[in-house]
């Protein structure tokens, strides 16, 4: 899919356009792209122009929303086909996800990239060959980019993220030129294409599974046994588990994580909030 390259409005970006076209100002400065780039905008009394296109002004916004040019209005970008899925801002530029209004990246106190970005460091892509399982934003394949890997191919099983992924300035693009045609991006379920990888064909390993309630089979011992088998000896991977409470939760995930990587053939320690382990 094409990536969308129309301008991007949040509550206060909208509000601000608003406010500066209603004090008689003729253009207004600022970004469109979530802090990727800035720019100035011309503003008319009944439309605005942007990069050479002209838009109607948005209509009533809501905060936590972004919205998207469709053609004829601005519209929020998300999707219900099952569950509600949508990009939702934050204060550091690259947006978040939510799932029936359930955050799917941290974002309390720093960019959920500059949190993808100490995460991809643990497992060192340059040069490397990198196998991204559940590909989400991009926003581990971006810091791989950005940090010189060799080539990444990321899965991911549903279908509103990869469109998600079309309209957000973060994630990457696996046909722009900065991609250096590195990126693999394959729409399929990992837990059954990773049987088709070849053994110990990649380099390094980034597990960022939904929760466990949800996706149980992406941390079973059969999965584990299969990533194992398609990292070459030496080899890193770091394993996303949250921190969940054992106090409410009655379970230790990291811990049990780590015991069953143990068994498939890593040594495994807990990182951040995962666990870093190394094929034996």
């Amino acid at each position: 899919m094409s990536h969308y390259s129309g301008p991007l409005l949040t509550l206060s970006t909208g509000t601000a356009l608003l406010a500066a076209r209603d004090s008689g100002a003729g253009t207004w400065t600022g970004s469109l792209d979530l802090g990727r780039t800035e720019g100035s905008a011309v503003l008319e009394a009944d439309a605005w122009q942007w990069l050479g296109q002209r838009y109607a002004y948005p209509g009533k916004l809501k905060d936590r929303t972004l919205y998207y040019w469709d053609g004829e209005a601005f519209s929020a970008v998300s999707r219900f086909s099952g569950s509600l899925i949508k990009l939702v801002p934050t204060p550091w530029g690259a947006p978040t996800f939510e799932i029936d209004g359930i955050k799917m990246l941290p974002t309390a106190k720093e960019s959920p990239f500059e949190d993808a970005r100490r995460k991809v460091a643990l497992v060192e892509p340059r040069g490397k060959v990198v196998l991204d399982t559940c590909g989400g934003l991009g926003y581990f394949a971006a810091c791989c980019l950005e940090a010189g890997v060799a080539r990444i191919h990321s899965f991911e099983k549903n279908p509103d993220v990869l469109w998600l992924r079309t309209l957000n300035p973060w994630s990457p693009d696996p046909e722009a030129p900065a991609s250096g045609g590195r990126l693999q991006l394959t729409h399929a379920d990992v837990s059954q294409a990773v049987a088709q990888i070849g053994d110990a064909s990649v380099d390094a390993l980034l597990h960022d599974p939904p929760r466990f309630g949800i996706a149980g089979e992406l941390y079973s011992q059969v999965f584990y046994d299969q990533l194992a088998r398609v990292l070459r000896r030496g080899g890193r991977m770091f394993h996303y588990t949250g921190s969940p409470n054992k106090l409410t939760s009655d379970r230790d995930v990291p811990r049990e994580v780590a015991r069953r990587l143990e068994k498939a053939g890593f040594k495994a320690e807990l990182a951040l909030d995962g666990v870093l382990a190394t094929r034996r």
